[in-house]
């Protein structure tokens, strides 16, 4: 009975340990600098970053406009402003900028304070640029034929109304297409920056005040959880296995107690 005591101690030490160790390998330390990112010639690429900036409260809304004012005025570059909210400790902002651009915004945001994470990725959209301009050749090619009908001369009123509304319907949906297509391409020429400002204080708790210990207690339900899932495969293997080792035990101590009484 002690060594199937054994194997269910042993499945739950190496989950905490696993479910430890996976943690530590998620969380990102990087401090190198946020350059802007341009596809090569060819290439279809939408590349966004993300990056965390840590700053004392007091700075941060103070931060957040001069940013925002440098991306307004275009200090570095054509910039627009997607997304901003703040709440208590922390921050975010969401631009759209040149790529030239990334890299002295990225520095100014976190001037005074820390850059504790970056994230660099792209979004391939070969693709949805060929389906585009695809879909934008058949409608010319559909509309070069309705005007090919419409010079017809034995078309009857109700012809060039049905001709007339279908142009439109044309035009309407081509409009949509090149306003896709411009999307895309600004895309491809910018790169989308989000910034997350935290205070470093409150996020670690090296200085948490009553107010925030909800959060911390979600913080640490979520772990929780995370390690429980990951660890139930460990107990239901463990389970069967504590079974097995008993019965075998039983069995031989039987038998060893069978020849001694012999």
């Amino acid at each position: 009975m002690r060594s199937g005591t054994c194997l269910v101690w042993v499945a739950m030490l190496a989950l905490a340990t696993a479910g430890c160790s996976k943690k530590q390998a998620a969380s990102p330390s990087s401090s190198l600098p946020v350059a802007g990112e341009q596809a090569k010639a060819g290439a279809r690429l939408a590349y966004e970053h993300h990056v965390r900036v840590e700053l004392e409260q007091a700075g941060i809304a103070a931060r957040m406009a001069a940013v925002r004012e440098a991306c307004e005025s275009a200090r570095f570059g054509d910039c627009n402003v997607l997304q901003l909210s703040q709440d208590g400790y922390r921050g975010s902002l969401v631009v759209r900028i040149v790529p030239a651009g990334v890299e002295p915004l990225t520095a100014l945001a976190s001037r005074d304070g820390k850059l504790a994470s970056r994230e660099t990725w792209a979004e391939d959209l070969a693709g949805a640029v060929q389906d585009n301009a695809r879909k934008l050749r058949q409608l010319d090619a559909y509309a070069s034929q309705l005007d090919e009908l419409s010079r017809r001369k034995d078309l009857s009123a109700s012809d060039l109304i049905s001709l007339a509304h279908e142009r439109a319907t044309l035009e309407t949906q081509r409009d949509d297409l090149l306003g896709v297509a411009a999307r895309q391409q600004r895309r491809l020429d910018t790169n989308k920056l989000s910034i997350d400002f935290i205070d470093p204080g409150r996020h670690t708790g090296r200085s948490f005040p009553i107010s925030h210990w909800s959060d911390r207690f979600r913080e640490g339900a979520d772990d929780a959880l995370s390690v429980l899932a990951y660890g139930i495969p460990f107990l239901l293997l463990a389970f069967p296995l504590t079974l097995g080792w008993r019965w075998l035990w039983r069995r031989v101590t039987r038998r060893s107690g069978g020849r001694q009484g012999g």
